[in-house]
């Protein structure tokens, strides 16, 4: 028996090489496209400094998840900018039309008006997690929905984060603390077919 696994073995061994298998960077904030003011720590999941910086990966699934931790207050916004949107100027987020954003308000901004309100204030600590389907970006806070949908968001949006005045935030792409609603899940990167 063995000698007929050592003659399958010499046979076949040129078809079945160790083919190393090469995982997909994971979803993490970019730092080839962020602010010049903007620090990234933790294996780019922290960010704090002064500026904007975006995921290195625009949400191209149907229904995408991702939470923040507010770490230390200060001014922040997190949501959606396009990649038109300012990733310089402190507070910019929701200030334009590439922008839509929860700033520490616990306002959401579009075009630097409020198009909607959380009920709650956000505080250091808290956890803020938001979904997209491509119609409504929503906002959760400590797992729990806060009913503010914002719609009318067009194009390839990437999920945005800004810092000013010793706020610091962690952003989670996956582990989560309060995990995803129904149907939603985890942002991942659109694969690339050669």
């Amino acid at each position: 028996m063995a000698s007929c696994a050592r003659c399958f073995r010499r046979m076949y061994r040129d078809q079945f090489a160790y083919q190393p298998v090469t995982l997909a960077p994971p979803v993490q904030l970019d730092n080839a496209t962020m602010g010049q003011g903007v620090v990234l720590v933790k294996n780019g999941r922290r960010i704090c400094g002064t500026g904007a910086a975006r995921a290195n990966c625009p949400v191209s699934q149907d229904k995408a998840y991702w939470e923040v931790k507010l770490q230390s207050c200060g001014s922040w916004g997190i949501g959606l900018g396009t990649v038109r949107c300012d990733l310089e100027s402190p507070n910019n987020l929701g200030s334009d039309a590439e922008s839509w954003a929860l700033r520490d308000d616990a306002a959401i901004y579009h075009g630097n008006q409020p198009v909607a309100k959380l009920p709650d204030p956000v505080q250091e600590g808290d956890v803020i997690g938001l979904t997209y389907d491509h119609v409504t970006l929503e906002v959760f806070l400590n797992g729990k929905p806060m009913h503010t949908p914002v719609t009318g968001i067009r194009g390839t949006v990437f999920p945005t984060f800004y810092v000013d005045d010793g706020a610091i935030l962690d952003c989670a792409f996956a582990a989560f603390a309060f995990g995803p609603p129904v149907g939603f899940r985890e942002l991942i990167k659109e694969k690339q077919l050669l």
